[in-house]
């Protein structure tokens, strides 16, 4: 049964990357034939990064009152309801009504089924966790590019996807006898002892825990950004039509599917720490690719900003338990996914501003400057760790 419910949680993950991928691949055709300018991408995202800020926020109280399964269940029903809402929007304020239930769809799973793998499985499935993600968000700009170029319209793409989210809400309404039986399936731990409940006060006091949100903002701000504006700038800055660009933003995700599934084998080697850093190093040089006058230098820095994306969060998530203590780390996972979408709800919108009055061929540098945040915050979440360990042992010696 145990793994029977893993294979369960797979599917809710290819359920949260489906919708992902969706806006950034369909917003070249979708400006134009609404006739809005381009920056209004970053619109929707704010609204979508908002239900979700909420959501996440009170995944705590809700996860502990339903359950994880319910949760999850719960949520993947919305993200379908509003996905077809999109399908059927023929104007841009029907696509900012619709937005409101699509990210409320998708903070409290996210956080509760990551809480859920960080305590009960290895590093590996956190990886290949995340891995399901991406195939998910692979499957997004396919269907929509399927629509484009058979001339359904991009309303299409996201009507095929909101059939895919019925049918996974089915599995999981089905699925629900299985986390009944599990540990930890209605906030307690594995002994059996329930979970502290922290007030956002009281979680930004934990030492480490402000340094750990920031850089938990800055990952979400650049892998939001580079998937929400690659199809627009393959289009203005490499001269790529819409169709082939909504194509090639499909490599970003292969890069994090396929970094993902490969950490899955080298993640205990190598630990938490030292994933996330080696996903730093691979941003970087991506995002240095894509500074070179070439289109192909373009979009091999896509799938290397895709790589190097691929370790870090997962290998954050899960290090929240060791680094915070596993009775707290619901509430902690919660801020830290609430504070990853203000990054995706502030900072994709902001680059969008750039892009309409400057250029878009600023996204490498303003990539890059984000990475930067993101490695001193990391560093300083993993000071905060060890000096909290030290204290630890300290007083287990004292006594």
């Amino acid at each position: 049964m145990v793994h029977l419910l893993l294979g369960v949680i797979y599917l809710a993950f290819i359920s949260l990357g489906l919708p992902d991928s969706l806006l950034g691949s369909a917003w070249p055709s979708i400006y134009g034939e609404l006739g809005v300018p381009v920056s209004f991408a970053g619109v929707i995202s704010m609204i979508i990064s908002a239900g979700t800020i909420v959501s996440s926020l009170g995944s705590d109280r809700l996860t502990r009152a339903l359950g994880p399964g319910r949760v999850t269940a719960c949520s993947v029903a919305l993200t379908a309801a509003a996905l077809f809402g999109f399908s059927t929007s023929t104007s841009f304020w029907m696509l900012c009504l619709w937005a409101v239930p699509y990210g409320l769809g998708a903070g409290s799973v996210d956080a509760a089924l990551n809480n859920y793998v960080a305590i009960h499985y290895a590093s590996r499935h956190m990886s290949w966790l995340h891995c399901m993600w991406g195939v998910g968000t692979l499957v997004g700009p396919n269907l929509i590019s399927y629509a484009l170029s058979g001339g359904q319209g991009w309303q299409m793409g996201y009507r095929y996807i909101s059939l895919l989210q019925v049918v996974l809400t089915a599995v999981l309404i089905f699925s629900l006898p299985l986390w009944k039986r599990q540990p930890g399936a209605a906030g307690q731990q594995e002994d059996g002892q329930a979970r502290e409940a922290l007030s956002l006060g009281q979680t930004l006091r934990i030492p480490g825990a402000k340094n750990a949100m920031v850089a938990f903002f800055c990952y979400c701000a650049v892998e939001q950004t580079a998937g929400l504006w690659a199809g627009s700038y393959l289009v203005l800055h490499s001269g790529l039509s819409a169709e082939r660009a909504a194509q090639l933003v499909s490599l970003f995700y292969i890069g994090i599917t396929v970094g993902r599934a490969a950490c899955g084998f080298i993640t205990t080697a190598l630990g938490d720490v030292r994933m996330v850093r080696l996903g730093q190093g691979i941003i970087l040089a991506g995002a240095a690719a894509m500074l070179l006058p070439s289109g192909w230098a373009a979009q091999a820095g896509l799938v290397l900003i895709g790589l190097g994306c691929a370790p870090i969060y997962p290998s954050m998530i899960h290090a929240t338990p060791a680094r915070f203590g596993a009775s707290r780390s619901q509430a902690v996972i919660g801020l830290q996914m609430a504070s990853a979408y203000v990054g995706t709800c502030l900072m994709p919108p902001l680059f969008g501003l750039i892009a309409q009055n400057i250029t878009i061929s600023l996204m490498p540098l303003y990539l890059l400057a984000i990475l930067v945040l993101m490695t001193v915050m990391n560093e300083g979440a993993n000071r905060a760790a060890s000096r909290q360990s030290v204290l630890r042992a300290a007083r287990q010696r004292a006594s």
